[in-house]
């Protein structure tokens, strides 16, 4: 009896199980599919919903080659197969075939995009498999298909093919060079339009990006119609930012519609379909009343802006694959508080400016470069705190050094209190301390602009 074991392959992803067969003289037990062991031995966490078994009677039926898009754990109840597998996926191991006879105390999982096909070598056969997506015609549409005689592949069945029971389909199936490679797994970007959106479609060139026309988060029918089978991870840079307005009537249930309901839904499909979800979050969920924040600080919102945006990192958290990026006081392309300061100063204004708030600029370009960082090198899922680094500023002593950038003198930024400046105006409260603690995404080798040298390069460009 052999131990429990997975082992790779030649195919990236193509993994080897070898199962123990517990016998005496009433016959065999095995574990056929045990979750919490192989997943400790590297077998991925593929969620399956569906167990089909396959029957034939005869030696010499012959199967495949069909590339599925969808994971896939092959095992053997009854007698033994040649199994083919070959690589149909795009990129450079495409076409990488391997090959290996498979009896009970064997099974293979073939992740998706890798053909697979099967030689019944003894009667009475039977294999079961299990998949990780319903069986339906328009996934099946999705297949990729090889010819099992396909002369590149050169797969040496032990039977000559001649002599098999194959179907009329698989006789058709095409040659490698006229396979069409599986594409891979989609990124999709939700919030495209807005700044941090155009800035991961720039880092990303291959992501889906989506606006409100296809993917709303305040309209679930939006999310439930799109397909979300091919895709691997879904980006949300959406969401209800209008602080005021979120603390009226209207905007109160706006902002919970979007940040909280349907980040909700958005979750439960992450979940369902195994994606990687990276949600953007805000300094807002915390009170500002110490700092720097760390990613484990309780939450303690203010206004019903913070509310929103915590209840919807409770909600991402308990997505399995999830990233959290905790981010503030955020500079894209669009209007924004340097631009501000920027229109300001060159017409002549004088404004007065809030003293007494302190925090890091965060330009989109780096919160986008910070997601693709962490999309590449995959640490822990959590949350991770994402802003420029430096010596922490006020709004105040931001605006004097955009002012002296653009030839105006600082002392005509006039630093005032956060009472004094909503002073007969209508305001969410807003948190005094936004500095986050970035020592967790440093940990990971991403290192943080200045934030400086980022606001200097910015003005360079927009200044």
């Amino acid at each position: 009896m052999t131990d429990l074991q997975v082992t790779e392959s030649p195919i990236p992803g193509l993994l080897i199980i070898d199962l123990p067969l517990h016998g005496d003289n009433r016959g065999w037990f095995k574990e056929n599919w045990q979750r919490e062991k192989m997943i400790k031995l590297g077998l991925p966490d593929f969620g399956p919903v569906q167990n089909n078994i396959a029957f034939n009677a005869s030696v010499g039926v012959t199967r495949g080659l069909h590339a599925e898009p969808w994971d896939k754990y092959v095992a053997l109840a009854t007698g033994r197969i040649f199994g083919a597998w070959v690589d149909l996926r795009e990129g450079r191991s495409f076409g990488t075939v391997y090959t290996r006879e498979l009896g009970p105390g064997t099974a293979i999982f073939v992740p998706r995009g890798v053909a697979n096909g099967y030689q019944t070598l003894e009667p009475d056969t039977a294999y079961s498999y299990l998949v990780n997506e319903h069986w339906s015609a328009e996934a099946r549409a999705q297949y990729t298909f090889l010819n099992v005689s396909d002369e590149t592949a050169a797969i040496d069945w032990p039977i000559p093919l001649q002599d098999c029971e194959l179907s009329e389909a698989d006789k058709g199936h095409p040659r490698l060079a006229e396979v069409t490679p599986m594409p891979a797994r989609r990124t999709v970007i939700i919030g495209g339009n807005g700044q941090v959106g155009r800035a991961l479609a720039a880092v990303l060139p291959d992501a889906e990006v989506t606006d409100r026309s296809v993917l709303d988060l305040a309209d679930p029918v939006s999310l439930d119609k799109y397909d979300w089978r091919s895709c691997d991870v879904v980006i949300n840079a959406a969401a209800f930012t209008a602080v005021d307005a979120a603390e009226t009537p209207d905007g109160r249930r706006a902002a919970w519609a979007t940040n909280v309901a349907g980040v909700a839904a958005l979750a439960e499909i992450a979940r369902r379909h195994r994606l990687t979800l990276v949600h953007i979050s805000s300094d807002y969920v915390f009170d500002g009343s110490t700092g720097p924040h760390g990613e484990v600080e309780p939450l303690s919102p203010l206004g019903v802006y913070g509310q929103t945006k915590a209840a919807g990192d409770l909600v991402v958290a308990a997505v399995p694959q999830h990233y959290i990026i905790r981010t503030s006081w955020v500079i894209g392309d669009g209007g924004n508080f340097v631009r501000t300061m920027i229109r300001l100063a060159a017409n002549g204004v004088s404004p007065s400016v809030v003293d007494d708030q302190l925090g890091r600029l965060t330009f989109a370009d780096d919160i986008a470069r910070g997601i693709d960082h962490l999309l590449r090198v995959r640490p822990a899922h959590g949350v991770y705190n994402l802003s420029c680094g430096g010596e922490p500023q006020s709004w105040a002593s931001i605006a004097r050094s955009i002012f002296t950038a653009q030839g105006r003198s600082a002392e005509d930024v006039t630093p005032v209190s956060t009472e004094t400046y909503g002073a007969g105006k209508e305001l969410a409260p807003r948190p005094r301390n936004s500095v986050l603690d970035l020592s967790k995404i440093t940990a990971t080798g991403f290192v943080p602009r200045d934030g400086g040298e980022a606001l200097a390069g910015y003005l360079d460009q927009h200044g």
